[in-house]
């Protein structure tokens, strides 16, 4: 049975996608924007009406309808239609990077836009935020009542930027490569200079000449043979040659599994019947 991590999604075909879901803090701060930017539509309303009033333009029976009209548009109408025509994205989830999807990964429509506006009355205008804080606290996914009720979540949209490429041996090192033993070097000293050389760019050249020497002395005493090389250099294609033999030892690792799960399910699951 393939177990489904907490952030993941199960689709329609059973694949599993790898989400990440906004946190808590942020959907709070997401849903008070759309809440600040719902009051200042209602306080432009009131200074329009009041003008009106002032003009005699407006009777004043009519005040209680338009205001009623206007609560309805701010707190459910204007949200419902944002989140269709945006699928999922008001102007506080784009604040916040992220975007209100299905529990099944897909884009939300209009019922689920509907139905989390009008619970949003009460658990967000009604209640000030506090059911929706206090059942977001809770739940996994950070989901407020509406989004349990639409099944819906807010999903992050914003992904950390990808590393750049990892360097490969430096050229000169090739042949040394093929020979050198680095299967010695303790881990705590190989994330050490492995951290060296993704951040080495971005150092001081006196902090990065200084710091590649430490290492590399240090490194040194757990590899054979040492090449006659500057200490960065040494260190970057320490490096490199335990990226790519730990890659190849689990590709081999893979490839056995495999090849056992072939075997065994291409075995007899009983002996015939005589």
């Amino acid at each position: 049975m393939i177990e489904i991590q907490q952030d993941e999604i199960l689709t329609g075909e059973a694949v599993a996608l790898d989400v990440q879901p906004v946190g808590f803090f942020l959907r709070g701060l997401g849903t008070l924007i759309d809440v600040i930017l719902g009051v200042l539509v209602f306080i432009l309303f009131a200074l329009v009406t009041s003008w009106l009033v002032g003009r005699s333009i407006l009777e004043l029976n009519t005040l209680p309808i338009l205001t009623v009209v206007v609560l309805v548009t701010v707190t459910v109408v204007i949200p419902t239609v944002v989140e269709t025509m945006t699928r999922g994205r008001s102007l506080g989830k784009l604040a916040v990077g992220g975007r209100i999807v299905r529990t099944d990964g897909g884009a939300s429509g209009f019922r689920q836009a509907f139905i989390r506006a009008l619970v949003g009355v009460f658990e967000i205008w009604l209640t000030v935020g506090a059911v929706a804080a206090l059942v977001g606290a809770f739940t996994p996914r950070a989901q407020r009542l509406g989004d349990l009720m639409a099944g819906t979540y807010s999903e992050r949209t914003r992904t950390p930027r990808l590393p750049m490429p990892a360097p490969g041996v430096p050229p000169s090192l090739v042949a040394w490569a093929s020979i050198a033993d680095v299967a010695r070097l303790p881990d705590r000293l190989s994330r050490r200079v492995a951290q060296f050389v993704q951040n080495a760019d971005v150092m001081q050249p006196p902090a990065r000449a200084r710091l590649a020497a430490s290492l590399a002395a240090e490194t040194a005493g757990h590899v054979s043979p040492v090449p006659p090389v500057d200490g960065e250099a040494f260190l970057r294609a320490v490096v490199a040659v335990r990226r790519d033999r730990e890659l190849r030892a689990l590709q081999l690792e893979e490839q056995r599994v495999a090849a056992l799960t072939s075997t065994a399910s291409g075995a007899p699951r009983g002996f015939p019947s005589r």
